[in-house]
């Protein structure tokens, strides 16, 4: 089974971009894959304002990293950059910790008019990590998405069918890099 790892950059449990990690971590399982997600707003913010990485909740988000084939950013959009929780967190991870993983950028924001965020702002600090892997990113907005009152997630039809796709694209990303590194075992 292969491992991906969803960071949530969202400060709110109850964000739009969370509804998304929860819809793509539905998919991703029933495709086979396991999706652990690593929740931002989880770590202690004294140790992401000061730049700690000590700490055991750190070090196993790393470990979950480090496993993972494929890496989802989700995060909104506030003042035309991402959460102020993501970040810290991904300075604190090594130069390489992305290396050789297809990253998925899901983004959500109140208008269009945040679109360019993903290439403006998230782009340069993913490229940073890997500057190679990083699929086109999906942005939603806000009123592209909602939780129903029985907990289940509705996203409108366009939305749902371009996540969906991308979500597709992502995974046989991450098949097709999994088959080439088994080759390449074998080979030596």
């Amino acid at each position: 089974m292969s491992n991906i790892v969803a960071i949530a950059g969202s400060p709110s449990h109850l964000s739009r971009s969370n509804i998304l990690v929860e819809y793509a971590s539905s998919l991703l399982n029933s495709r086979g894959f396991h999706t652990d997600v690593i929740s931002v707003r989880h770590f202690p913010a004294e140790d992401l304002i000061f730049g700690r990485s000590n700490n055991d909740i750190f070090e196993q988000s790393k470990e979950l990293i480090e496993q993972a084939s494929g890496i989802i950013i989700a995060t909104q959009i506030y003042k035309s950059s991402y959460t102020g929780l993501l970040k810290p967190f991904l300075d604190l991870l090594p130069q390489n910790a992305l290396l050789g993983k297809y990253i998925l950028p899901l983004v959500t924001g109140g208008t269009i008019a945040h679109l360019l965020a993903i290439d403006h702002a998230l782009e340069p600090i993913l490229t940073e990590l890997d500057e190679r892997l990083i699929l086109d990113g999906i942005y939603v907005v806000d009123k592209q998405v909602r939780r129903c009152l029985d907990g289940s997630i509705h996203l409108d039809k366009e939305i749902h069918q371009k996540l969906k796709n991308s979500l597709n694209d992502f995974i046989e990303s991450v098949k097709h890099s999994q088959a080439t590194t088994k080759e390449l075992a074998t080979a030596c």
